[in-house]
């Protein structure tokens, strides 16, 4: 198996990576994403921050495709995301993996400060299963090391781009450092099959992975609920899917049977119907911006 520690990052500074219809957020939505250092880059993709200040009776409908990753986040506002309120007033979350479109009322005021971690990153920081996040939002306390829950829950989110660097700064020195921060050898064969994921778009079926890294499908699919939440099949389509929305983003002008299969998908039916399953419309309605 190839030694990739640290693989290529899924877009790391990519601004609106994963946003449906990215032009409409950018008029009422501040988001920023900037690189981890190297020195937490064995568990952390980036870090970004969201900043919206809206008048009363203006809402926007926030739609987005996640990646395979889980998220450490503080937020505040007056009209916080659903299952928040459920959680004691806790502050700093963890959000596992969401295995559908992730939508979210943006309205009044509000502030977020987050950490974006490589798929299975926060399973190997915290030696928990990824499976216990999937689909869910939960108190980081008593997942993630109270250094860093403390460090994130201190960030001035008032202050700015600089304030909102240096908390982060804080947040990253708040990582194991020396032996603790040793990766074991499943989660680097995690990272390694993802480096293939992003790398190669052409691979679209997980036996190719099998035979690359010289994996039974079984242990692939262990690894893989344990560090990203999900199975490698799953996060394939997902990569695959995020190609072809960037594609149609970016401008696309051929025909769409022609996208689907460039990404795996040989039957237009089954293509139409996986897309309009995760984008909550068929493609050929995407396109027009109906």
């Amino acid at each position: 198996m190839p030694d990739r520690t640290n693989p290529p990052r899924a877009e790391a500074t990519a601004t609106f990576a994963g946003i449906l219809r990215p032009e409409q957020l950018a008029d009422y939505v501040q988001l920023r994403r900037w690189p981890a250092s190297e020195r937490v880059s064995r568990w952390v993709e980036n870090h970004w921050s969201l900043r919206w200040d809206l008048p009363e009776g203006v809402s926007f409908s926030s739609e987005v495709i996640p990646h395979p990753t889980c998220s450490l986040t503080v937020e505040r506002g007056d009209h916080p995301r659903p299952g928040l309120a459920d959680l004691g007033g806790e502050s700093v979350v963890v959000t596992g993996v969401v295995t559908r479109r992730f939508d979210v009322e943006v309205r009044g005021w509000g502030r977020v400060a987050g950490v974006r971690f490589r798929p299975g990153g926060l399973a190997a920081l915290t030696g928990r299963s990824a499976r216990d996040w999937t689909d869910r939002t939960v108190a980081a306390s008593g997942i993630v090391p109270p250094g860093i829950v403390r460090a994130l829950a201190a960030i001035d989110l008032d202050g700015g781009d600089a304030a909102g660097e240096q908390g982060m700064a804080a947040v990253e020195a708040a990582f194991p450092d020396g032996p603790a921060a040793r990766i074991d050898a499943r989660y680097e064969r995690v990272l390694s099959v993802v480096s293939d994921m992003l790398e190669d778009h052409a691979l679209v079926g997980v036996a190719d992975l099998e035979r690359r890294h010289h994996v039974s499908s079984r242990t692939l699919q262990r690894d893989f609920l344990d560090y990203v939440g999900a199975g490698p099949k799953w996060v394939l389509g997902r990569y695959r899917m995020h190609d072809v929305v960037e594609a149609l983003d970016g401008g696309w002008d051929g025909p769409l049977t022609e996208l689907a299969a460039r990404f795996g998908w040989y039957d237009q039916a089954h293509f139409t119907r996986d897309f309009t399953a995760l984008v909550g419309m068929p493609p050929s309605r995407y396109v027009r911006r109906d």
